[in-house]
């Protein structure tokens, strides 16, 4: 639950910036990369949770990685298995991901915006879960359902994925209870939630939404994701700030976003992991101009308690 300490992989000391993962372009690379980055700098395995202790055979899937095929056994029985081993997990992990126009927000030319950094953190996401033979899918929203990939395992489930990632745009308001509802509904199976948004909504309603999950026995994370100026606004006037998703404009006293705004932020972090902890779910609370390391290592210790 939210809040207990948690055993499970130290923190390396240093990450990879998101600048360079912006150089490397490439969504599989770029997942690739920040998982492999993290599992080195945390000395853990290969494949977290994953033992080569063979177990049992399966039938081949359409998309199942062919280096697990049994060759012997096809052989013999001209069918194709698939070798299973102790400490597969098969557990089956839907991200949730948040496209809504207050998502394009950056710092500047050099830093991803949160949209980027969320479809990058997703991307590893899957990577870990597939690379442990897990199922793998996607939801993508705004003020309704845009997208949505029910969990499946394999590297053909992965290039589907990446690839919608890739061309995923900002857009229209954001509709959580609409979201969660529908997950409700269509991931029947209990499985592993990882909703990621910069959350500019209520909180009780968040609350409310998040509970129709918590309630159908799935395990939930929520990944917080701010642009490192939405955290600590650096204006020296006054200034008129446009509302993305609504188009309304305000007029923003520099006083106040040096004083008032870093009150009510915190107060809405609060709010936010209080309601996740009510419902058993993890918060991570993340800024898109820092490495992935944090919410990747957040998101294994969350998967050690969660087996």
């Amino acid at each position: 639950m939210n809040g207990q300490t948690a055993t499970g992989p130290t923190r390396p000391r240093r990450g990879i910036p998101p600048t360079l993962l912006k150089e490397i372009g490439n969504l599989e690379l770029v997942a690739r990369t920040a998982v492999d980055g993290v599992l080195h700098g945390a000395h853990t395995t290969d494949r977290p949770g994953f033992s080569q202790e063979f177990a049992e055979y399966r039938d081949y899937v359409p998309g199942d990685d062919l280096r697990f095929v049994d060759w012997n056994a096809y052989a013999r029985t001209d069918r194709l298995y698939l070798k299973r081993f102790e400490g597969e997990t098969n557990t089956r992990l839907l991200v949730m991901l948040d496209v809504s126009a207050s998502m394009d927000a950056t710092d500047d030319g050099n830093d991803p915006s949160k949209l980027v950094y969320g479809t990058w953190l997703a991307a590893a996401l899957m990577h870990i879960a597939l690379r442990q033979h897990d199922a793998a899918g996607l939801l993508t929203f705004n003020d309704r359902v845009q997208d949505h990939f029910s969990p499946r395992a394999g590297q053909a489930q992965q290039r589907v994925l990446f690839h919608r990632l890739d061309a995923l745009s900002a857009s229209g308001g954001s509709d959580w209870s609409t979201a969660f509802a529908h997950v409700a509904r269509r991931l029947t199976k209990r499985g592993v939630v990882a909703a990621i948004s910069d959350f500019y909504c209520e909180p009780a309603a968040f609350g409310r939404a998040l509970t129709m999950l918590g309630a159908r026995g799935h395990d939930l994370i929520v990944f917080h994701l701010l642009a490192g100026a939405e955290r600590n606004p650096r204006f020296r006037r006054n200034v008129s700030l446009r509302d993305a998703e609504t188009g309304s404009v305000i007029e923003v006293d520099v006083n106040d976003l040096r004083h008032g705004y870093p009150r009510r932020l915190a107060d809405h972090e609060s709010a936010l992991r209080g309601h996740a902890g009510a419902v058993g779910a993890h918060y991570v609370r993340m800024t898109a101009d820092e490495p992935l390391d944090r919410a990747l290592l957040g998101y294994l210790r969350f998967r050690a308690r969660h087996p």
